[in-house]
């Protein structure tokens, strides 16, 4: 089996939308337990467990074991391979801007 990159994990975590919500839900919660981010979802228990396992193994969320509760708490610095990822191509992006910039000047003139 191939192994995923950080980056390849992150983003496959974060592909799937309901996923992204679990993740987000998690992320505005200090901590937060699966009934509480099955309540009002429209998603099963089972799915959301199978979402923060998924969320888990990508380094995005942190599961804390209390008798027969898991608390979930978010793990921003999951999110730094995708930062780093994203950073890189800034420099990119400045450049085009600032040729962007002097070429909208050019065509004022």
């Amino acid at each position: 089996m191939i192994e995923l990159a950080p980056i390849d994990t992150v983003l496959r975590a974060l592909a799937d939308p309901t996923r992204r919500a679990v993740y987000e839900r998690v992320m505005s919660s200090e901590e937060i337990t699966v009934t509480s981010l099955t309540e009002g979802s429209g998603v099963t228990q089972g799915a959301v467990s199978q979402h923060l396992k998924a969320l888990r193994l990508a380094g995005l969320v942190i599961e804390r074991p209390e008798g027969r509760r898991v608390w979930y708490r978010a793990a921003p610095e999951g999110l730094k391979p995708l930062s780093d990822w994203m950073s890189h191509y800034g420099a990119f992006w400045t450049e085009r801007f600032g040729n962007l910039r002097e070429l909208l000047k050019d065509m004022d003139r």
